[in-house]
């Protein structure tokens, strides 16, 4: 490396303050929001921007791939309101949970299982998901006798892998959006294998956890819980919104349609719904609105994730990276760029998931062009890292996952966190090796 190459890299690597500054505020719990408009401030404050400067990129950040995310997440709050105002996700819940027939214990975890995977890869978020699932199941939990240990380890463990496989959630669209694979790829080479690892781990680990805590974490009698009956109606609004939405993911499938698509199909939805369950026009534009409304703060994220990413780039943050790294890739090649990825991801980068990706999408694209990394093998570091983080540190998708199950029992989460990590990053080692 030329002698006077040297201070242009370090200049670079200041680039990176920003990303440094955002993972120590997230640490430290502060407000994702306010993390990122601090972060924001300091890369336009690096690369130089002025005031007009400023206010173009920000401007430009609302026709950006991540701002039509956002929209989507909106949207799918919105649609989980209509879900809710015509007990249709109840109802689903309802017919999965009763339709295996409940009447031991793992039958009830399976029964939650199947629900929680069904719900939160429909509604493309954990908290929405769960707290819609809780309600039903845990009466059930409670008349089998599942611990409460159990039940807040199967909704943390499930959630988090349904948000890799719904067709429609944030994490999904985000992935397939930066990759360019296809979803029936990523199903089959990515969130498939990931998902059934983690699965099969953890459905090994809640019959010890079952046994360790059946009679330290027990739920009140069942009688004593309220259960939920769908109505004639329930049931012929989640067959319409059923129907629909298959043949809204065959379609999206067989035309290739693109990310903005899903803005459609989601208005479609709700409106369908609605009138299938009994609401008016506008009482199903106030529910889409209330729930699209609980995630502005999401959507104003995403619109200063692409100029914070932007600011960072032109300080020459990603290139003194990139320079820094070369040799560590020319000597592990591919794979080496992989797993560094994937372990970044897991233990050094904190937040949102959709941010995470695109953080890590950024930093080694240059790499991953130049190199020729396989797209399915990114696809899976970029998977496994986002799924990793959220089960090695007790975050917002764990305590939220604990507080619906009723439970405090945070030792059985990290327990079944970590193990599963363990797996997920070896599986992702291994592929690396022989498909990067």
């Amino acid at each position: 490396m030329p002698i006077e190459a040297v201070p242009s890299i370090w200049w670079g690597l200041l680039g990176l303050a920003p990303l440094l500054v955002y993972i120590v505020l997230v640490f430290r719990n502060v407000d994702i929001l306010a993390a990122t408009v601090i972060c924001v401030i300091i890369g336009a404050i690096l690369s130089g921007q002025t005031l007009v400067s400023l206010g173009a990129a920000l401007a430009a950040s609302m026709g950006s791939f991540l701002a039509l995310v956002g929209l989507i997440i909106m949207l799918g709050r919105g649609l989980g309101e209509v879900l809710n105002a015509t007990g249709v996700s109840h109802t689903i819940v309802h017919g999965i949970v009763y339709g295996i027939g409940i009447d031991s214990e793992r039958k009830a975890m399976l029964g939650i299982m199947i629900a929680c995977l069904v719900i939160v890869g429909l509604l493309g978020t954990m908290a929405g998901g769960n707290a819609i699932i809780a309600p039903i199941v845990l009466p059930i939990a409670a008349a089998v006798g599942l611990s409460r240990s159990t039940v807040g380890v199967i909704f943390q463990a499930v959630g988090e892998e349904a948000l890799i496989l719904g067709p429609f959630s944030p994490p999904v669209i985000t992935l397939l959006g930066l990759t360019k694979i296809g979803y029936g790829e990523m199903l089959l080479y990515v969130s498939g294998p990931v998902a059934l690892i983690t699965l099969v781990v953890t459905w090994l680990m809640i019959q010890r956890i079952q046994r360790n805590t059946r009679y330290q974490t027990p739920y009140e009698q069942a009688d004593e819980l309220e259960r939920f009956e769908p109505t004639r109606r329930n049931r012929r609004a989640a067959m319409a919104f059923t129907c629909t939405f298959i043949a809204a993911v065959v379609y999206g499938i067989v035309v290739k349609a693109p990310t903005s698509f899903v803005v459609v199909i989601m208005l479609g939805l709700a409106l369908i719904t609605g009138f299938t369950g009994g609401l008016r026009f506008g009482q199903i534009l106030g529910h889409v609105i209330r729930g699209m409304a609980g995630n502005v703060g999401l959507f104003l994220l995403f619109l200063l994730l692409d100029p914070f990413i932007l600011f960072v780039e032109k300080a020459g943050g990603f290139a003194a990276l990139t320079t820094l790294l070369k040799p560590l890739m020319e000597t592990g090649g591919k794979p080496a760029i992989v797993i560094t990825g994937g372990f970044l991801g897991a233990f050094g980068i904190s937040g949102a998931t959709v941010a995470t990706l695109k953080l890590l999408h950024e930093m080694f694209n240059p790499l991953l062009a130049r190199y020729a990394v396989s797209m399915l093998a990114w696809s899976l570091a970029l998977v496994v890292a986002t799924r990793v983080h959220n089960f090695v540190f007790p975050g917002a998708n764990m305590v939220s996952s604990l507080g619906f199950a009723e439970s405090t029992d945070m030792k059985s989460m990290l327990r079944n966190g970590w193990l599963v990590a363990a797996c997920q990053l070896t599986f992702l080692v291994v592929f690396s090796l022989f498909f990067a």
